[in-house]
Order: C-alpha cells, then sequence, then structure tokens
C-alpha cells in the first residue's frame, strides 16, 4: 500500500491536469508530495522515501518553473515530463543500488531478510517493472505528442494497461517468491 500511496501525487496531478489545467495540476502534485513527506517526517518510525523526495522536487520544479517562466507545454507535453521525470527517479534509485521499492518493502518484512540477495534482487525486479511501465507512459506521450492525429485513447490505454500491470506484478511477484520459499 504504501508503495501506490507514493503515486498519489501522480493521481493528483492528473486529475487537476485534466480538469482545471496543467500549471494547476503541477502544483497539486507538488502539494501532494510535500504533505506525503511531512507526513513521513511526523510518523514515528517513517523516514522520507527517495521515490517521495524525487516527486517533492520533480513537481516544485516544474510547478515553480510554470509559475514564473509562464507554462507554455501542452497537456501532453506536461504529462511527457511529469513522465520522463518519474522514469529517470526510478532509474536513478536502481543505479545507485537502491531500488525505490525497497525503502517500501522493508516496512513489511522482518529486518532479518533485508540484507538478504533474494530480497534485494527481487526488490531490483519490481522496481524494473516499474520502470518498464513508466517507459511506456513515456512512448505513450511521445506518440500522441509527435501524431496528434491519433486517438487520445491510446495513451490512455497503454497508460491503464502498464500501471495496472506494474501494480499487479508488485503484489503477485513478492508472493510468488515466498510461496517458493525465496524470501
Amino acid at each position: 500500500m504504501g508503495t501506490l500511496l507514493a503515486f498519489a501525487p501522480f493521481i493528483a496531478f492528473a486529475v487537476i491536469d485534466r480538469l482545471i489545467g496543467p500549471t494547476e495540476g503541477l502544483i497539486a502534485g507538488a502539494l501532494t508530495s510535500a504533505a506525503l513527506l511531512i507526513r513521513d517526517w511526523a510518523s514515528a518510525g517513517k523516514t522520507p522515501k527517495i521515490l517521495e523526495v524525487g516527486t517533492f522536487i520533480l513537481f516544485g520544479g516544474l510547478a515553480l518553473y510554470a509559475l514564473l517562466v509562464g507554462l507554455t507545454w501542452s497537456i501532453v507535453g506536461v504529462r511527457l515530463r511529469v513522465d520522463a521525470g518519474l522514469l529517470i527517479i526510478v532509474l536513478i534509485t536502481m543505479a545507485v543500488g537502491r531500488p525505490f521499492t525497497l525503502q517500501y518493502a522493508r516496512e513489511q518484512v522482518a529486518p532479518e531478510l533485508w540484507a538478504s540477495p533474494e530480497f534485494i534482487r527481487t526488490n531490483y525486479v519490481i522496481t524494473g517493472v516499474w520502470a518498464l511501465a513508466f517507459a511506456v507512459l513515456v512512448i505513450a506521450d511521445l506518440i500522441l505528442l509527435y501524431r496528434p492525429d491519433l486517438s487520445p485513447r491510446l495513451g490512455i490505454f497503454l497508460t491503464i494497461a502498464a500501471l495496472v500491470g506494474a501494480v499487479k506484478f508488485t503484489s503477485w511477484y513478492p508472493e510468488r517468491k515466498a510461496v517458493a520459499g525465496k524470501i
């Protein structure tokens, strides 16, 4: 559940972007990110997560740019920047040896499993699947940006399929590993 809650800023962005506009969506994403960070700092035993910090920087930076410079991007252009930013955050967590799912998984398993190579490998796999899902979002955004004649439903379909697939995999894969006795 913690991993899914970390995507609340993106949901807030998507909803407000669609209903009001891209700048307001970016502000909603930044405020939601800030709320998650404050929640973690204020809760005993919780620490801010890499994804949440990165998300705050992403939305905060884009919102600040939009307010100071004036946003001239299309809705698809803003989504492309947000989705690409998210993909970059996820890839960086893997590159620095701390896949973003690791922090969430440690809240759900016994500390003696944290250093297990299988536990760490499982989190790399799950984080990799999320990276793949975000790459699909970026590709969908690029398709819609450069082929505006195509139906926006294509982007919506690809986005939903990618995210639902990543959510289902995130639930299924650790259970499969546990049943096999590897975690």
